[in-house]
């Protein structure tokens, strides 16, 4: 299989790299993603046997201020990206977000629920969906939807609570906004099965949710990355409204992951394990 990836220094990009060293990955130089129509000439160029976009704006609060090439990068070029594939024949794998909902209520989110994002970010990742989805819809595509990702790579949660913790004994961290972290190198994993197994059979195309498990707040995953780093902190869990930023976080971000299961053969991972394994990539975990 010749394998496309969109995304080169991100981090379910890193830990594609890991898995697929032979995939061709294009990183900005190569295909711009504020230029969506260059997205689908590097498809159309290079004619793989299939395609993952790893690459998206995810800058959240700037996305407020910068919504117009947020959707661009995030809808737009997505969109081009799909229509290629659809053009060529080949399987497609999109990365999208549980920002695509309000956040409200406390039962896990399924595929076909409504989506109603709070904020730019999701509405730019759900015009990404509708564009993939489109007039060909979703044979032989898969969007699949996850939430607060980590890895050793990138600006994440775990690497910002390890650089706070170096200054600090007390952290004030979020407790009620709920999820499942999820590790990077999952996430990569989970794309390289699900698009070898769309191009044996692409009737298995539609949206699924992946996320780490069990579901966690906020200050429950600091208190874990503090206690496997063997760094002493005390967290203290506050509300969101004490913690104010220019978008509006969703609260219930848990994630039902079940259909990926029965389609794909792939289970919700445990973050636990996720998080070990980052802090050893990071020579953080305590001996």
């Amino acid at each position: 299989m010749t394998l496309l990836i969109f995304g080169k220094t991100g981090q379910v990009a890193s830990e594609l790299a890991r898995r697929a060293p032979q995939a061709r990955f294009l990183d900005r130089d190569a295909a711009d993603l504020a230029d969506p129509a260059a997205c689908a000439a590097a498809i159309h160029a290079a004619k793989p046997s299939a395609v993952i976009n790893a690459a998206a704006y995810t800058a959240v609060d700037k996305a407020e201020e910068d919504e117009a090439l947020a959707t661009i990068i995030n809808g737009d070029a997505p969109t081009q990206m799909a229509r290629a594939c659809t053009s060529l024949g080949i399987p497609f794998v999109h990365i999208s977000t549980d920002y695509v909902f309000k956040g409200d209520g406390t039962q896990p989110w399924s595929a076909d629920d409504l989506t109603g994002p709070l904020g730019a970010y999701g509405r730019s990742k759900l015009a990404g969906e509708h564009g993939i989805g489109g007039d060909a819809g979703l044979m032989g595509k898969v969007i699949l939807r996850t939430s607060w990702v980590f890895s050793a790579h990138g600006n994440n949660f775990v690497k910002t609570m390890l650089r706070l913790s170096e200054t600090r004994d007390v952290l004030s961290v979020v407790d009620d906004q709920i999820g499942g972290p999820t590790p990077a190198a999952d996430i990569a994993a989970a794309c390289l099965s699900i698009i070898d197994q769309i191009g044996r059979n692409p009737h298995k195309g539609g949206i699924y949710h992946f996320s780490g498990a069990p579901d966690c707040s906020w200050k429950d995953f600091a208190e874990a990355i503090f206690t496997e780093a063997g760094r002493k902190m005390a967290v203290t869990g506050i509300p969101t409204s004490d913690y104010p930023t220019p978008a509006t976080r969703p609260l219930n971000s848990r994630m039902d992951c079940s259909s990926l299961e029965t389609t794909f053969g792939i289970k919700r991972p445990d973050w636990r394990a996720g998080l070990r394994a980052v802090l050893t990539d990071l020579n953080e975990l305590k001996t």
